[in-house]
């Protein structure tokens, strides 16, 4: 049976890289199905590793603050490449990228990995959302619920 995993990923003290973990918030309160688990990993990069490496996911569904120079607010789903990762970084500040490399560094395989991602307008030492980034949220919440269903 499909399983999916929604995680939402970031640091909530640093403005908005706390984006992934804000909609994971407002996505735990709902019924996204039997076969769909949603956590905030915040910044918890390996253990989000070794849960996509678990074997149960056929997709997983990361949420974060990706920054790719448009305009602050931007919403992306991407497919992110684990060859673009650094597998030695620093386990606070792994990038989706990074991880997917961690977890084909420990043996994992993940099924299919998506990156639905938002640009941040500051990621710098602030607990709160920017104005833009806070209006993409109900948009993200959308777009991770659609991509839950999509293949399924």
């Amino acid at each position: 049976m499909a399983r999916v995993l929604v995680a939402g990923i970031g640091n909530i003290f640093r403005g908005d890289d706390g984006f992934g973990v804000e909609v994971v918030r407002r996505l735990a309160d709902e019924r996204l199905g039997e076969d769909v688990d949603v956590g905030d990993f915040g910044i918890r990069g390996v253990h989000l590793a070794f849960e996509m490496a678990s074997g149960k996911y056929t997709k997983v569904i990361l949420v974060d603050a990706t920054s790719r120079g448009e305009p602050p607010g931007t919403l992306y789903a991407i497919e992110p490449d684990a060859a673009d990762g650094d597998a030695g970084a620093d386990a606070h500040s792994l990038t989706p990228a990074a991880v997917l490399a961690w977890v084909h560094r420990i043996g994992g395989d993940c099924g299919r990995v998506l990156l639905v991602g938002c640009e941040p307008a500051s990621v710098d030492e602030s607990i709160g959302l920017s104005p833009p980034v806070q209006s993409a949220v109900d948009g993200a919440v959308k777009m991770v619920r659609e991509l839950v269903v999509e293949g399924a």
